[in-house]
């Protein structure tokens, strides 16, 4: 889960690390009342989970809290790549002298924890890394041994920080690494890090992302959840524990195993094209145990989405046999009865695949057909959604 920027702030200045002060307006009025309580200079910035703000104009200068009030009006309601500004984050003016970047971040293809500092904050740090890659130090921390105050000076002298703010951002880099530890993020990045005129080190802009699996640990992370921004379909799905991603397409999947949907997914899209451009609608993983009440919730999930025209079931029976499957494809939609409408593609292999096609071929629905082979069912699913 992203947050906003102004929720990462909160969660940052929960945690000790430097930050100016800050609130959230959801309208021209708020915003003018949060100025005057911040007294002086503010910057108005949307809150909005995508980059390039700024050069949208969605980060502007205020002079006063009358300056505010149209600021706000100004922001609130733009579209900024596709993202509706609903709410903007009032801060503190800040003058900087130096501007740095600090992130830590899970590293996937190496298994571990990355740190990257660099002195060259404010700007995409891939444009860093890619134009100026000395400039940019990245040290990969030993999750058990974590990020000392020894270990932080290191990394901070590697990045080539000056002098005289070595050991303030030091301190900084520990600050965010419990923060990153204890709030079970993959992701906690503050660009720019900021030295100001008169020497403080200041978090100016904050981005971090939650790790959903951790959700059970963290009962206070579903208050920073934008139920706004949250597709009805996943949310449903959610709550029936179903793995679960709406995706711009035609073609309802349902598979067991995360690999096994994804190939699906690709197989789908590369047979669509032969129909007129017609795509996966979601992903959906109904794990190992296929019962009736798994099938049908999947099921009612993917009909209930009006873009989806045709359904592709792409099971391989291992541990949850073919048989297994298929009585709960048959019980699902015994279940569902007429909310079942759509054409519903079929193919099983694996663990009891005779039986389970017999089941099938004896229930006889209307709405079902099956296929031997993923490539031949998947072309089916297409050209029904194409109809």
């Amino acid at each position: 889960m992203d947050l906003f920027e102004y929720q990462a702030r909160d969660l940052f200045e929960a945690s000790g690390v430097p930050v100016l002060a800050g609130a959230v307006a959801s309208t021209p009025e708020q915003a003018q009342q949060a100025a005057e309580k911040i007294g002086g200079k503010v910057v108005v910035k949307a809150q909005v989970k995508i980059g390039g703000r700024g050069k949208a104009g969605g980060v502007k200068l205020a002079e006063n809290p009358s300056d505010a009030f149209e600021k706000a009006k100004a922001i609130l309601g733009m579209d900024i790549k596709g993202h509706t500004v609903h709410k903007v984050m009032i801060a503190g003016a800040a003058p900087i002298e130096s501007e740095y970047y600090l992130a830590i971040l899970l590293d996937r293809a190496a298994r571990s924890f990355l740190v990257m500092a660099s002195v060259s904050g404010g700007m995409d740090i891939e444009e860093v890394a890619h134009k100026t890659p000395e400039k940019l130090a990245k040290v990969h921390v030993d999750p058990n041994a974590g990020i000392s105050a020894e270990n932080a000076l290191e990394i901070v002298r590697k990045g080539g920080f000056p002098a005289d703010v070595e050991r303030a951002v030091a301190e900084v880099l520990v600050t965010l690494w419990k923060t990153f530890k204890d709030s079970d993020a993959t992701l906690v990045e503050v660009n720019p890090l900021v030295k100001t005129t008169d020497g403080r080190i200041i978090a100016l802009d904050g981005k971090v992302t939650l790790d959903d699996n951790a959700a059970f640990r963290h009962p206070d992370h579903e208050a920073l959840i934008d139920h706004a921004a949250t597709n009805p379909l996943e949310a449903l799905a959610k709550e029936k524990d179903l793995n679960y991603v709406k995706l711009d397409g035609e073609v309802g999947v349902i598979g067991n195993g995360a690999g096994l949907v994804m190939s699906t997914l690709d197989v789908v899209a590369y047979a669509g094209e032969k129909f007129g451009g017609v795509k996966p609608a979601n992903f959906l993983d109904i794990g190992g145990g296929a019962s009736a009440q798994v099938m049908a919730d999947g099921l009612s999930i993917i009909l209930g989405d009006p873009a989806v025209k045709s359904v592709f079931v792409n099971v391989f029976g291992g541990i949850t046999a073919c048989d297994a499957v298929a009585n709960g494809i048959v019980q699902a939609l015994a279940m569902l009865g007429d909310k079942a409408t759509k054409p519903i593609v079929v193919r099983l292999d694996g663990n009891n695949v005779v039986e389970g096609r017999r089941i099938l071929n004896e229930a006889n629905h209307p709405l079902v057909q099956q296929l031997d082979t993923m490539d031949g069912a998947a072309a089916r699913a297409a050209e029904l959604a194409a109809k």
